[in-house]
């Protein structure tokens, strides 16, 4: 059977850990209520699941799958987190390590320079909010001591998690960008593997995961 994607964990005895409101504020439950998008109907594949993991990063680091399309928050005894995300096009994604310098609900979005050329006319500014491009949760990256100027945050596009369409930046459903940034500490470790890297290889799947 073909593998859906390349996987960087061993998916053995993949659990899908359903998603829940439990982490949402009320100002999360109202906004989320009101978006101003279709929900979508992400994949089997892509959706909030716990997996077996084989990498050697310490419990509570970030690991992203450029190539996969996939988010690892690493759990204790070789477990993770595996969410689905959107990964930037190849010329416009970032790669190597960072941590988190920052943590921001419902986050302002300023376009860049480079992202109004790209793009097209854009607002200088967009006020934090369901139709923000950044979600409802934003964790910025720093390498350094600077910014990155990469964010893993949420989507007003949900439609396109497994994606590679966004300008550098690891979007997330704005239901599991919530659940990350609960976890996620000041200072957490995030490793992004480029496209190609070698780290990606097809790995063991649980026939029953969906693959």
């Amino acid at each position: 059977m073909l593998l859906a994607g390349l996987l960087l964990a061993g998916c053995v005895h993949t659990q899908v850990e359903p998603a829940s409101d439990v982490a949402m504020t009320a100002r999360d439950k109202k906004l989320l209520a009101n978006a101003p998008y279709a929900k979508a109907n992400i994949p089997v594949a892509y959706q909030r699941a716990i997996v077996s993991y084989h990498r050697k990063e310490a419990p509570g680091s970030i690991v992203v799958d450029s190539d996969a399309r996939y988010l690892y928050y690493v759990l204790p005894d070789n477990q993770a987190i595996r969410y689905g995300v959107i990964v930037g096009e190849e010329a416009q994604s970032w790669t190597g390590v960072a941590k988190v310098g920052r943590k921001e609900e419902w986050p302002s979005w300023t376009p860049t320079e480079g992202e109004k050329r790209r793009l097209g006319p854009l607002p200088n500014y967009v006020e934090g909010g369901p139709a923000n491009p950044m979600g409802a949760r934003g964790i910025y990256l720093y390498s350094g001591g600077k910014d990155t100027l990469y964010r893993i945050h949420g989507t007003n596009q949900p439609e396109w998690i497994g994606h590679a369409i966004s300008s550098g930046c690891i979007r997330m459903t704005n239901e599991d960008v919530i659940d990350l940034y609960n976890r996620v500490k000041m200072g957490t470790v995030v490793v992004v593997l480029g496209p190609r890297s070698g780290e990606s290889r097809v790995a063991t799947a649980d026939p029953r995961s969906g693959y």
